[in-house]
């Protein structure tokens, strides 16, 4: 039997086919079971921060999993502390962290954190996107996630991202919060306006709601900065962080600021592996390795939309640092990244004229010289299709 039969004889299909079987990986390629290198620049959708078998975090994990991975939250450890204090203090407010094992999860907690204002009503963006679970589901835009499911959790209005105008016009004090991504990743990489975090803020502010910044995607580096809404200088009431906090390895935080902390008290919440030792192992060693690299994120990723723009059928390259969205002049995205597969080059389709780049945060501009170089043939090989 081929890997296809086997999986799908084996599998809930709840992805279709898979693309490729992959072997291994080591830095910032991955390798199929042709043997075929691939360059990776999805980072398993913005996941891979330190690439693939990165030695000091294959250590640290040995190391740990020698030493102790699970007790549950009858119990702490020195990582647990270590990694909610070295979030807090990243996010530089004073805050308090749950830790759980995933991004919808940590979107999870902060929906119910929401509830605990006494209201109900969440106003959520058009294009969002937050998670599959039911809560996360309720407030992701996409009628063809949400529907199958529903009647979801409800009292969820959503509004044009970007629009500061019609934000104010839905917020009023029967409001709990207001979630929005610093930028949309989903969706193809959408940069909202300047000042669209801090008018959130003032309008939230205003009418006693919180601001929750669904930062799973935009966060831990991958837009330069540990957490992106830090360019406008704003103090959330929540955010949530996943994804590249991990490197691959399951984990996702919640982090509540000021009082909002003391909504959740015990018994309200919980989960069974978050926040294990191991876990924060893997997290605590991923942001010593990425903190010396901030500065060569934004470098690469500038210097990524430098060399993409004016190339064949590149309208625009949308985002930060190195989660980028690049808008094409055809609605040829699926064939361009088909055609990229076929190539040596992982990347994804996030829309019908959207191509979303975000490789691991180690990437070096040599690293990507051979995609910008392919970007012309495989453009016309997309037209073609």
């Amino acid at each position: 039997m081929t890997w296809q039969e086997h999986y799908s004889g084996s599998l809930i299909n709840a992805f279709g086919m898979p693309l490729r079987e992959l072997v291994r990986g080591e830095g910032v390629h991955l390798y199929d079971d042709q043997g075929t290198q691939y360059l990776d620049l999805l980072a398993g959708i913005a996941t891979a921060s330190l690439g693939h078998a990165h030695p000091a975090y294959v250590a640290a994990l040995a190391d740990q999993a020698a030493t102790l991975s699970h007790v549950s939250n009858f119990f702490t450890s020195p990582n647990q502390i270590a990694l909610a204090e070295k979030l807090s203090g990243l996010l530089g407010h004073d805050a308090k962290v749950f830790l759980a094992n995933s991004g919808t999860e940590a979107n999870e907690a902060a929906f119910k954190i929401t509830r605990r204002t006494g209201r109900t009503r969440v106003i959520a963006a058009e294009n969002s996107f937050h998670g599959r679970t039911m809560g996360a589901l309720a407030i992701t835009y996409k009628a063809a996630y949400r529907e199958p499911f529903e009647p979801l959790p409800g009292d969820v209005t959503f509004v044009p991202y970007g629009d500061a105008a019609a934000l104010a016009e839905v917020v009023d004090d029967t409001v709990a919060a207001v979630v929005l991504e610093p930028m949309q990743g989903e969706a193809g990489v959408i940069v909202p306006p300047d000042g669209y975090l801090t008018a959130a803020r003032e309008i939230t502010s205003r009418h006693g709601a919180l601001l929750w910044l669904d930062e799973v995607q935009t966060g831990i580096g991958r837009s330069g900065r540990w957490f992106d809404h830090q360019r406008e200088g704003v103090v959330p009431d929540l955010v949530t962080v996943a994804k590249g906090l991990g490197n691959g390895f399951p984990i996702g935080a919640c982090l509540a600021t000021g009082a909002t902390s003391d909504l959740i008290q015990p018994g309200m919440h919980g989960s069974t592996f978050g926040g294990n030792p191991l876990a924060a192992r893997a997290a605590l060693t991923v942001l010593g390795i990425l903190e010396p690299l901030l500065p060569q994120i934004n470098a690469v990723g500038d210097q990524l939309a430098e060399d993409l723009t004016g190339l064949p059928g590149v309208v625009a390259v949308h985002g930060r640092g190195l989660l980028r969205g690049v808008q094409l002049a055809r609605m040829v995205a699926p064939a361009f990244a088909a055609a990229a597969l076929e190539a040596g080059f992982i990347v994804n389709p996030a829309r019908p004229d959207r191509i979303r780049l975000a490789p691991p945060l180690i990437i070096t501009t040599d690293d990507l010289v051979p995609f910008v170089a392919a970007w012309p043939a495989l453009y016309e090989r997309a037209l073609a299709a």
